[in-house]
């Protein structure tokens, strides 16, 4: 059903065209009116629609890392996102990408057999998606519309980009202005109906993280109209300075204000809320994590919640770890005055400690151990075990555990980031160090942990110079930034991990073994999910988390699930099961149930897992009480009633939702499974 329906969506955008192209005529029931605004555009511009060569080569290699070193922010933000997004749409025929505000392609990621197919139209790093250049296309008409973006096979102006369907959504910087798009393209034939909310949710979370590290020094204020809308990825964030003055505010905080940004410069907290900033921090310090109720000036009513350096005044109570504060400070100048390291975002009780990690693991235990047998010693710490294992919770956990947490902790995946970014963000630079560079420079992560913890994730894939300029910072206990001339001092503790095998690495001439012996004060090697006897354990106290208080628990149907797979992904898979098993849950529902899971948990086929190099089966299995045709049947009216719903709705989860009958989230589940 769902293939005949995207044959008369085909048929339709053919009939279009020949209108359009043939006969002047607007076909403004055929395709919407984005593409029809955009073929008109590149008929105005001078575009043939029937171009068939290609339109302009990618640039080189060197003008292609300029390009990155100029969009250094936006990608250092934007590659995980990509990361992540390519493992919702992996062996989808797709690829991932991130471009700058031109429409040039600065990153991808993709499946490899659909990688070819997608450079033969230069759907590459290093090409211009101007819609002046290829005409109509997600990220040129994204950029020119400023909007989110689909355009489906042949909707594409020029013929060769045909077989493409692409979703763009623009990114915008903290102050407003266009910073680039993220896109993800793949075969027409493999359309699939919820790609293009899948980027709006990813180009919503860069936003909200470029915002974040823009004020990271600042208050940052969350604003909801009612409790329930507490974990949106469009949040409505304000950006306050100490003094109370408006530093910036997120585009949903601009909506929920009625506040044009414009207007935002010279305002003051004052100007907005009735209930006073102080008064606001000093309700925040008895409970970081409560909501706490704001009135406006027109004597409305929403609530907040408040994050940056003045909520780890609330951690001197749990944890006595904070600089203390005499009593005569006013909260405000508490706030100034007070230097300790955030807590991690997901953790409601306050940073996790190594003996938080104590689930009843015999291997983890051991680990745990040793490590605490070194906390304070200025011994560096080398963490290994497989990608997911829980290398960064480790890490974080270990510098909390020791004297240093009461600064930061900084990390840096050095597999994450590309070559040519990771020496300006480990090292800093000075002002016009490079082309794109600040004019004031930028420090690096180095610095940043002065007084704390350096944890470098997947050391292993440092490049071989970097290594070397590493090891005199070890040895000198100073670093020099990017285009400088002098050694700054630096206090840190180092922490790296690797999935890697060092040993061989050395070998293999790819990592230096004097740097080996530097990083490799004590080895921890962190055990697989799978080798783990305390599943259930980690799962109750992930649910805590992640639950904040619900009091949630897992069926026996969904443990069988849990327990019989065998979580290649290891920790970080698990923790992301059941971040999207909580928020697939109705406001209702307090028990985890199979139908909250991933589909591959309870299709799992565990003798084909085990079998090197091979896939986990995907065949579903009928549910309970349910035969397999019969359920067959209720999907297809299912999915059905779903696609007219999301069809009615342009797209929009909410308004969809509402035609359906059912919450946003049950929604989101069903979605999840077909």
């Amino acid at each position: 059903m769902e293939q005949s329906s995207d044959l008369r969506r085909l048929d339709q955008i053919e009939q279009a065209r020949r209108l359009f192209f043939e006969r002047n005529d607007r076909p403004e029931t055929l395709v919407g009116a984005g593409v029809l605004r955009s073929w008109e555009r590149c008929r105005r511009t001078g575009l043939s629609e029937k171009a068939q060569s290609s339109i302009g080569d990618p640039v080189s290699d060197s003008h292609l890392r300029e390009l990155r070193e100029r969009n250094h922010r936006f990608l250092s933000h934007g590659l995980g996102i990509v990361e992540s997004l390519y493992q919702q749409v992996r062996d989808s025929g797709s690829v991932v990408l991130l471009a700058d505000a031109t429409g040039m392609l600065l990153h991808r990621v993709g499946d490899t057999g659909f990688v070819n197919r997608a450079d033969r139209v230069a759907l590459t790093p290093g090409a211009s998606w101007d819609e002046t250049l290829r005409g109509t296309n997600a990220v040129g008409t994204a950029i020119v519309d400023q909007t989110p973006t689909e355009i489906f096979g042949c909707e594409h102006f020029l013929p060769q980009n045909g077989f493409l369907t692409c979703s763009a959504s623009p990114v915008f910087d903290p102050h407003g202005a266009l910073m680039g798009v993220l896109d993800i393209s793949g075969d027409s034939r493999l359309y699939q109906s919820h790609t293009l909310g899948l980027v709006r949710m990813g180009a919503q979370l860069l936003e909200r993280n470029l915002f974040d590290a823009e004020f990271s020094s600042d208050l940052l204020v969350s604003l909801y109209l009612n409790p329930d809308q507490v974990g949106c990825v469009q949040e409505a964030v304000l950006a306050v300075s100490t003094d109370g003055q408006v530093l910036g505010a997120s585009q949903a905080c601009l909506e929920l204000l009625g506040v044009a940004r414009s207007n935002l410069s010279q305002a003051d907290f004052s100007m907005l809320f009735k209930t006073p900033l102080g008064q606001l921090i000093d309700r925040a310090n008895g409970n970081p994590t409560a909501l706490i109720a704001l009135e406006t000036l027109s004597g409305s009513r929403m609530y907040a919640r408040v994050r940056g350096n003045y909520s780890m005044i609330s951690n001197a109570s749990r944890r006595s770890r904070v600089t203390q504060v005499t009593s005569e400070e006013s909260p405000l100048q508490k706030t100034a005055s007070l230097k300790v390291a955030p807590a991690p975002v997901s953790e409601a009780s306050g940073p996790l400690t190594l003996e938080d990690l104590r689930t009843g693991d015999l291997r983890m235990g051991l680990a745990i151990d040793r490590a605490i047998r070194i906390s304070g010693k200025d011994i560096p710490i080398l963490i290994q075990g497989e990608s997911g294992a829980g290398k960064e919770v480790f890490a974080k956990a270990f510098h909390y555990s020791g004297p240093r947490a009461a600064g930061e902790f900084v990390a840096l995946n050095c597999a994450a980031i590309p070559e040519n970014l990771i020496e300006s963000e480990l090292f800093g630079y000075v002002g016009g160090a490079f082309t794109g560079a600040r004019k004031e420079g930028a420090i690096g992560k180095i610095q940043q942990a002065h007084g704390g913890t350096l944890f470098l994730d997947e050391i292993g894939d440092m490049p071989l110079h970097l290594q070397a300029r590493l090891l005199r910072v070890l040895q000198e206990r100073s670093v020099i930034p990017v285009g400088g001339t002098k050694p700054i001092a630096v206090d840190i503790s180092l922490v790296c991990a690797t999935h890697r095998t060092l040993r061989s690495e050395i070998a293999a001439g790819r990592f230096r073994e004097d740097l080996y012996y530097r990083v490799n004060g004590l080895t921890v090697t962190l055990p697989a999910l799978r080798e783990r006897n305390d599943l259930q354990s980690l799962i109750e106290t992930l649910l805590r988390i992640e639950g904040e208080g619900r009091g949630l628990t897992v069926s026996a149907a969904a443990m069988d699930c849990f327990r019989g797979y065998d979580w290649p992904g290891n920790i970080r898979q698990l923790h992301n099961t059941l971040r999207l098993a909580v928020a697939l849950l109705d406001d209702d529902e307090a028990v985890i149930g199979v139908e909250h899971l991933p589909e591959e948990l309870f299709s799992f086929d565990h003798s084909e897992m085990r079998e090197p190099m091979t896939q986990p089966s995907l065949r579903p299995a009928p549910m309970p009480g349910v035969s397999g045709t019969g359920m067959a049947r209720l999907a297809v009216i299912e999915r059905e009633a779903i696609d007219q719903a999301l069809a009615a709705s342009n797209g929009n989860i909410s308004q969809a939702a509402r035609r359906l009958g059912i919450s946003r989230n049950t929604l989101y589940r069903k979605l999840g499974r077909l």
